[in-house]
């Protein structure tokens, strides 16, 4: 028989019964990274993740026989509520085994604590923040996991939705490069250059982490301006600026940032990130004592790279400023050991984009799908 149950996000036990459920769905694929555990239970600890300081969200397990068969997340994400001028409720974190009756039961204690809020929507795949990855694999699920900056899922969980009344909202699309065959054609090169001659734009190449730290105030302020016209946009608070940048400290190499200037202004960004996924995989996210050596000397060996988070503010899209994100972008990645590129999730709202990537030698290969349903 199965059970479903509230968690107390406070006690260890429950904790640990939610967040290792996936350790042992996914044991044996080989596409699926782990994320570090301490992360994992970041999202459950509501005095300390800055997300609860203006939102909420409560977690749930299916149990048989004394085992975790499957778990979701219902969250609200008051901001983004307003902004947009939705009433809706997210599913995160949902995962189980193949079994139908088990998704229902998880996704009918959702939908009541949807109802029970006065929402009438419920939307997701959809985290607590820019760096939790949007969607269900619902392509490609042949090629691995991009470190934990996206989903990954079996074939069935899209099914399972599917069959409980969800329809598409949006699909993010992933492309592959390989890098070597990535040119930026030189009428581009030619428009960067005018640009940056005009003195319009510039960019800064960073070089150490102290100095991305000195800039992290600008780079966020940067964020909230430049994809307010994207579907995932809400505008994130300071604390939740912080909390992202020092998540993206980890794994950031300084010197593959790129920040687009206007007078000292950032109005730009284009972050690139050395691909740990393999050291990921072996730790099974246990970082310390020896994890976290292995994921430091993973950075330097990958060929593999993960560009995630690339924006211009509305107001320079048209004055030269994508020519000059495009320019960078060959730069960074020419001027590299890497052989293959990942651009991670790129919404199918933004639609120039897309056209841009596969334009210059992107090929769609993963595609990721957030649903919605009325209740």
């Amino acid at each position: 028989m199965i059970s479903v149950r509230q968690i107390n996000t406070r006690s260890k036990s429950d904790v640990h019964q939610l967040v290792q459920l996936p350790y042992r769905l996914y044991q044996n694929c080989l596409q699926w990274v782990p994320p570090p555990l301490i992360d994992a239970k970041a999202y459950l600890n509501k005095e300390k993740h800055p997300f609860y300081e203006h939102s909420d969200g409560d977690f749930f397990i299916a149990e048989r026989e004394g085992e975790v068969v499957g778990r979701i997340a219902a969250i609200e994400n008051r901001p983004f509520n307003q902004y947009h001028d939705k009433k809706q409720a997210q599913f995160y974190f949902f995962e189980c085994i193949e079994d139908f009756s088990v998704a229902e039961m998880l996704f009918e204690r959702a939908f009541e604590w949807t109802r029970a809020r006065g929402l009438n929507q419920i939307v997701g795949p959809k985290g607590m923040g820019p760096l939790d990855g949007y969607g269900m694999q619902v392509e490609g699920f042949e090629h691995r996991q991009m470190m934990t900056m996206m989903n990954y899922n079996y074939p069935y969980y899209p099914q399972f939705v599917e069959k409980l009344g969800f329809r598409k909202e949006v699909d993010f699309v992933s492309h592959y490069i390989h890098t070597p065959d990535f040119v930026v054609p030189e009428r581009v090169h030619r428009i960067a250059g005018r640009v940056r001659k005009r003195g319009v734009l510039d960019v800064l190449d960073l070089q150490n982490k102290r100095q991305l730290r000195t800039w992290a105030k600008r780079i966020g302020k940067a964020y909230n301006s430049a994809f307010v016209n994207n579907w995932e946009y809400y505008p994130l608070s300071e604390r939740e600026i912080d909390f992202v940048l020092e998540n993206v400290l980890l794994l950031a190499d300084p010197r593959m940032i790129k920040l687009i200037l206007h007078e000292e202004r950032v109005v730009g960004f284009l972050f690139a990130f050395p691909d740990v996924s393999a050291a990921l995989q072996r730790a099974r996210g246990k970082l310390f004592p020896t994890g976290i050596f292995d994921l430091l000397l993973e950075m330097k060996r990958t060929n593999w790279v993960a560009l995630n988070g690339a924006g211009i503010l509305p107001e320079f899209q048209g004055r030269g400023g994508n020519a000059l994100l495009y320019s960078e972008m060959e730069k960074s990645l020419l001027g590299s050991r890497f052989t293959h590129a990942d651009l991670t999730q790129v919404a199918e709202s933004a639609v120039q984009m897309r056209n841009d990537l596969e334009n210059l030698g992107g090929k769609r290969y993963k595609n990721h799908r957030v649903y919605i349903r009325d209740l």
